[in-house]
């Protein structure tokens, strides 16, 4: 079980693909209240400050100053399923127009919709 919740902006130890150490980034929490209640790990989704290069699924975020971000930032489609315990801190909270955004291109992404 863990604390957080869908829309939950927080910091990361994000493990390197090679294996050869980690880097803190901001990540967006995607999955559900719901979920959190009988897990103890958070889906989650990366952001980048990177916006130049917006790639399929990813989104702009409008509102990043109020979500806690220190930058322009975008949620990319790149998701991943980490435990509760390497979430390092909570940076902030998506706004609801942001965050629908968000689930609009992941639910295309994932052709759950």
């Amino acid at each position: 079980m863990t604390n957080y919740r869908r829309g939950d902006i927080v910091l990361v130890g994000f493990a390197f693909s090679e294996g050869t150490g980690s880097k803190k980034r901001p990540a967006l929490i995607v999955s559900s209240d719901r979920y959190h209640k009988r897990r103890q790990e958070v889906i989650i989704a990366a952001i980048t400050s990177n916006i130049q290069r917006v790639l399929f699924a990813d989104t702009k975020i409008a509102e990043w100053k109020e979500a806690g971000l220190l930058y322009a930032s975008l949620v990319t489609g790149i998701i991943r399923t980490v435990k509760g315990s390497v979430i390092i801190k909570k940076l902030g909270v998506l706004l609801d127009s942001d965050l629908k955004r968000v689930e609009e291109n992941l639910t295309g992404a994932l052709q759950l919709g």
